[in-house]
């Protein structure tokens, strides 16, 4: 059976740049490994084929959550999994497949299973339970990130339309964890390394971003990387570089000593 059409929580506000916020129909789909690959050094993409009948993905930022099996059972006798969310990089309805990026790091569920995955292996995934869509009618667009955030930046870099333009800053390890990006708009990257400091740990981002000249014109900022990091940069564009409130949108994708976090940081 396939998934109920998505429908809009609310109207589209007057302000045709306000996000619209769309709810889509929870489902859990059981589908199957069908390529493995290895796009940078701290990086796998996996291609998941199977029950994506009715899949709709419409923000480049999306959540779904996978279910990695824990080998553990729980009180009722039932297999146990370790649940994440991660951004669907790619969904490609024809081929029905689906691509989901892995930041390869500390060793947790998602990485051990990354790294031991293989074509014909089961992956139960659940979502999106919504999205969050961000109008493209902006002079430019800000997309600021770490290594978590990279798959989002690279979905909305090839969802952007030509003419647009966007201005990307990332941070990762070095520069064998760049990733390829592929866009039909002007784009600028600007890749800043941590150089052996530990993830979230450093404020490379943050030294960054005070040298960058942005351009002039209204702007959308998206932010996603460790908590705290990702809330003083909010703090950081509203105060230094001009950035509206309302067109903001920060999100912590992970938490330095905690598990499975995600926090938003928005008015």
């Amino acid at each position: 059976m396939s998934a109920s059409p998505a429908v809009a929580t609310h109207d589209v506000a007057p302000d045709a740049r306000a996000p619209r916020r769309v709810r889509h129909e929870p489902r859990r789909r059981e589908l199957t490994v069908q390529r493995v690959e290895t796009i940078a050094a701290s990086m796998i993409r996996v291609t998941l084929g199977g029950d994506l009948d009715g899949f709709t993905s419409l923000g480049f930022d999306d959540h779904v959550k996978l279910f990695f099996p824990s080998g553990r059972t729980g009180d009722d006798g039932q297999p146990h999994a370790d649940s994440r969310d991660y951004t669907p990089r790619r969904y490609d309805p024809a081929a029905s497949t689906l691509d989901i990026e892995f930041v390869i790091h500390d060793a947790g569920p998602a990485t051990r299973w990354a790294m031991q995955a293989q074509p014909g292996q089961p992956l139960a995934i659940g979502g999106p339970r919504g999205s969050f869509v961000i109008s493209t009618n902006f002079d430019w667009h800000l997309l600021i990130g770490d290594d978590t955030a990279l798959p989002a930046i690279a979905r909305r870099l090839a969802e952007l339309p030509a003419g647009t333009r966007a201005v990307v800053l990332a941070e990762v390890g070095g520069p064998d964890d760049q990733v390829p990006f592929e866009s039909a708009a002007d784009v600028s990257i600007t890749w800043a390394h941590r150089d052996g400091a530990e993830a979230g740990a450093s404020d490379v981002l943050a030294r960054t971003l005070k040298t960058l000249k942005l351009p002039d014109g209204d702007y959308y900022a998206w932010v996603a990387a460790e908590s705290l990091t990702a809330k003083a940069l909010r703090t950081q564009l509203i105060a230094e570089h001009g950035a509206n409130p309302k067109w903001i949108r920060a999100a912590g994708y992970w938490r330095r000593g905690a598990v499975a976090v995600h926090d938003t940081f928005n008015d």
